[in-house]
């Protein structure tokens, strides 16, 4: 959902009538929780029944209660789960007997059965911007109306409000699930078309918005349009933004790095000409950004998957290359090194920390290649063992890593030479367990 149908589902929360009166309860539990929030107590999507989240409901109850109102927090922590958005982590073992319950009558009905609540992980990651906070937390309070919601989440200086970001992200995942299986689409339409939806913004602030929407997924390990180079300087609600989407749309997750991974021949044209597929620049480096993901994401990206996933395109992908190599010696006049090209990692198996021997045919010099393949663009990034990494140092000379990229539409490759932790920044993700 977006942020406006939470708009909506809080300005219309089903609450008691009593008289003139209608009960504040669920409106503080969600005031304490977004307190939480902003006050960074709660930094997962978890709200446990405990001192602070009384004492922030307390707060905020006092505030909105008449004198026959009763402080008591249990009722809208059970309760608001009838809003569809709050969600109950049951104990084990009771998940029975708390089918059965219509109402909490006390903090210990509660402490029996319920672990702690959750939300939405789409509302949570909204809860954690500003401007998302504020227009949710006045939805609480009144039904506002469409100017009043825009003069909410309208930024200082002009700059991009939520809504728009929210359009931008939802057309790019559009364009990157037709790239990755091959589908015609036109950026500069989708450019064209977005614009009424975008206060009417050039096509190049769009179209460097879309290149910060790349940087963001990068950032995240997903794959991302190859056609927008990722520009990472970008404004940190665009980045909450692409979160909030992916919670509320984590198929996508599982899509694009299925298709980013998935296992196919190399395009009809096989007859690919060496100047046509080296590409002479490397990435660039880009800023070292943390990687820390929401849980919702880190389950859905099965990195030791992806791994396997690249290993089978990988053998196709060294095969390209195995050919490239042996039609680059035969262009320099060496057809005779170009016949003893091997496709090492297959003739002699894994473990040697490259996957073919070629040669500098100018030095009549061993090359040591190794063959990283993706169906994305060439700022992706690729695993690398320690092997691997270990054995560039020790043939520095001789290493060369081929990023094989595009490789389902119009495959193209970079060399990386020498050591490999020259040009790339290590992140571990294995761990060696040992007794």
């Amino acid at each position: 959902m977006s942020l406006l149908d939470y708009e909506k589902r809080f300005s219309t929360l089903r609450v008691n009538s009593g008289g003139a009166n209608k009960s504040p309860h669920k409106v503080a539990m969600l005031q304490a929780v977004m307190d939480l929030v902003a006050s960074g107590e709660v930094t997962n999507n978890r709200f446990y029944f405990d001192d602070d989240l009384k004492r922030h409901f307390s707060d905020r109850f006092q505030a909105l209660a008449s004198p026959s109102d009763r402080n008591n927090p249990h009722l809208p922590f059970f309760h608001l789960r009838s809003e569809g958005f709050w969600h109950h982590k049951i104990r084990p073992g009771q998940q029975e007997p708390y089918q059965k319950l219509t109402t909490a009558t006390s903090q210990g009905v509660i402490d029996a059965h319920i672990d702690h609540s959750f939300l939405d992980d789409e509302l949570f990651e909204l809860l954690g911007n500003q401007i998302a906070r504020e227009l949710l937390r006045s939805a609480l309070l009144t039904s506002l109306d469409e100017k009043s919601i825009r003069d909410l989440l309208q930024p200082e200086r002009g700059g991009w409000d939520w809504l728009e970001c929210e359009f931008l992200v939802n057309d790019y995942v559009t364009m990157l699930e037709k790239h990755l299986v091959g589908a015609p689409y036109s950026k500069a339409s989708h450019r064209r078309a977005l614009q009424p939806r975008l206060n009417n913004r050039s096509e190049g602030s769009i179209e460097y918005k879309h290149q910060n929407v790349s940087a963001a997924l990068l950032e995240l390990g997903l794959p991302y349009i190859p056609g927008y180079k990722p520009a990472f300087n970008y404004q940190h609600q665009l980045k909450q933004v692409v979160l909030s989407y992916l919670a509320g749309h984590q198929e996508v997750v599982d899509d694009v790095n299925l298709v980013a991974d998935k296992v196919v021949d190399e395009p009809e044209n096989q007859d690919w000409a060496w100047d046509a597929v080296f590409d002479p620049e490397p990435p660039e480096r880009i800023p070292h950004v943390a990687e820390g993901r929401p849980n919702y994401l880190a389950t859905r990206i099965d990195f030791s998957e992806r791994e396997r996933r690249n290993r089978q395109l990988g053998e196709r992908a060294e095969e390209f290359v195995l050919r490239m190599e042996r039609q680059r010696l035969t262009a320099q006049g060496r057809p005779d090194l170009a016949a003893e090209v091997e496709w090492s990692s297959k003739d002699r198996g894994d473990g040697l920390g490259f996957d073919i021997r070629s040669f500098d045919a100018s030095r009549d010099q061993e090359r040591f290649l190794e063959v990283k393949a993706t169906n994305s663009g060439k700022y992706l990034p690729f695993f690398i063992s320690e092997n691997e990494r270990a054995f560039s140092n020790d043939f520095s000379d001789a290493f060369r890593l081929y990023r094989v990229y595009e490789f389902t539409t119009a495959p193209k490759f970079f060399i990386l030479p020498g050591a490999i932790e020259q040009h790339v920044q290590l992140l571990p993700q294995n761990y060696r367990a040992r007794f």
